[in-house]
């Protein structure tokens, strides 16, 4: 019987002893000296005293429901506020009546991004499923056809306008940037320089002014009698901005790919372009998924920024709604419940990023 339990009480024992030992090895940093022993005091005083306030404001003296009134009453936070604006965050100024429209649409972004996660639907047809999400969103959207009321793209706002902006961006700066960092390496001089002018000058400017040069002058190269919307405008401000950045991720990794790769596959009779989408490409993609990543977060963030050419989206919505009297006051409730937002879809990509890289390790592989 002892010998069955042998190996478990072993581990366990072995267990406790490291933990133990790791116990000490922070106290003698946080205690060591009495400098230390101070500093760590105050600090745990410090977080102690914040987490009771925050408690008090968010949890304990918050009210949940009821108007304005009571809420000042309450002395806490008005989460009553955020729930009675809840639906304009999501879909601004959208029409009321055609809402439904924009529920499906954001119902479909949802669900291809899910199955865009599973490595396992990672294929040719997703490609095409994209495609005809995208399409299906926009005509839902803005309507037009099978008797839907048109709603100009001028009237989308809120989190519909942060999601479609963020999507597309993604979605065309992800090829643009690939066709950028080729280009950059590649041995044709004038393609290896347009490629570099283009990724140098826009990593050179703010997004900022990228948004205005798009809102001003894009608009100038376009045939007489054809008006671009605002948000139009925004998308190929972000997809100029997110390529560029991406092009020099993807280039990290082509450079990290060994010289003896390329030597095989053209030992094996291989092209360029079959030994870059077969060989070459696959590494380098999972080597930089991290900077891939934060990039995609910069982006998603960065959306708040077209709030300066006149476009309202999530954060822009948050605004707004700040303005109605009947809610005046309230301006911590709206930026906490916005940067909770925020970091929640956040550190999604982020724990999503860790979880891939596990899954794609040579080790897990083996």
């Amino acid at each position: 019987m002892s010998a069955v339990f042998a190996p478990s009480t072993m581990i366990t024992s072995t267990f406790a002893v490291r933990l133990r030992v790791r116990a000490l090895g922070l106290a003698k940093v946080l205690f060591g000296t009495w400098l230390n022993g101070a500093i760590t005091i105050i600090c745990i005083a410090l977080v102690g005293w914040l987490c009771w306030h925050a408690y008090v404001w968010a949890w304990r003296d918050a009210a949940f429901s009821g108007n304005s009134t009571q809420c000042r009453a309450a002395g806490g936070a008005c989460w009553a506020f955020i729930r009675a604006k809840l639906a304009f965050t999501i879909y601004g100024v959208y029409p009321f009546e055609e809402r439904w429209r924009a529920a499906i649409a954001m119902a479909i972004f949802a669900a291809m991004i899910g199955i865009s996660f599973v490595p396992r639907f990672w294929h040719a047809r997703l490609l095409a499923m994209w495609i005809v999400a995208l399409a299906l969103a926009f005509m839902l959207l803005r309507g037009g056809i099978a008797e839907l009321e048109i709603v100009p793209m001028r009237n989308w706002s809120g989190m519909i306008v942060t999601i479609w902006l963020a999507v597309l961006s993604l979605a065309f700066s992800y090829p643009v940037g690939l066709a950028l960092a080729l280009g950059r390496t590649s041995e044709l001089t004038l393609i290896r320089y347009l490629s570099i002018g283009w990724i140098e000058t826009v990593r050179g400017v703010p997004l900022i002014s990228i948004l205005f040069v798009a809102s001003i002058v894009f608009p100038l190269f376009m045939p007489e009698g054809l008006e671009v919307d605002n948000l139009v405008r925004a998308q190929v401000a972000f997809t100029a901005f997110g390529s560029a950045y991406l092009a020099e991720v993807f280039r990290a990794g082509l450079q990290a790919i060994p010289a003896g790769q390329y030597e095989a596959a053209s030992a094996l009779g291989l092209g360029y372009w079959r030994t870059m989408l077969l060989i070459v490409m696959p590494q380098a993609l999972k080597l930089v998924i991290p900077p891939q990543v934060n990039t995609f977060i910069a982006i998603f963030k960065d959306t708040t920024l077209i709030l300066v050419i006149g476009v309202f989206d999530f954060l822009g919505a948050i605004k707004a709604m700040l303005s109605d009297t009947d809610w005046l006051g309230f301006a911590t409730e709206a930026y906490v419940f916005a940067a909770a937002i925020y970091f929640v879809i956040c550190s999604g990509m982020s724990a999503y990023s860790k979880y891939l890289e596990r899954e794609l390790s040579p080790e897990k592989n083996r």
